[in-house]
């Protein structure tokens, strides 16, 4: 089963999730330690990608093909028609 290509939405929160929580926490933390920061960095890459699954995606639009297509209003019949009485115009 191959998984659907991630949308633009998608793309947009993961990626502003990763530098906003990467840019927090390393400001929190303030730490200079480059084994911490590898680990902020991960973490930040983790939450940005759960971010990015839980977009919610758009839904296809099933109904719309299964709908018939609209009637045409119903015509009088000939018999109908007949029956009409005939305008003439006065001259």
């Amino acid at each position: 089963m191959a998984m659907p290509r991630p949308t633009a939405a998608q793309l947009a929160y993961g990626a502003c999730t990763v530098i906003f929580s990467t840019l927090a926490m390393l400001l929190l933390s303030q730490t200079s330690s480059g084994v911490w920061i590898a680990v902020i960095a991960v973490a930040a890459l983790a939450l940005g990608l759960l971010v990015a699954m839980t977009v919610p995606l758009p839904r296809r639009r099933a109904a719309a093909v299964e709908q018939p297509a609209p009637r045409e209003p119903v015509r009088a019949s000939r018999a109908a028609r007949a029956q009409e009485p005939v305008r003439e115009r006065a001259a």
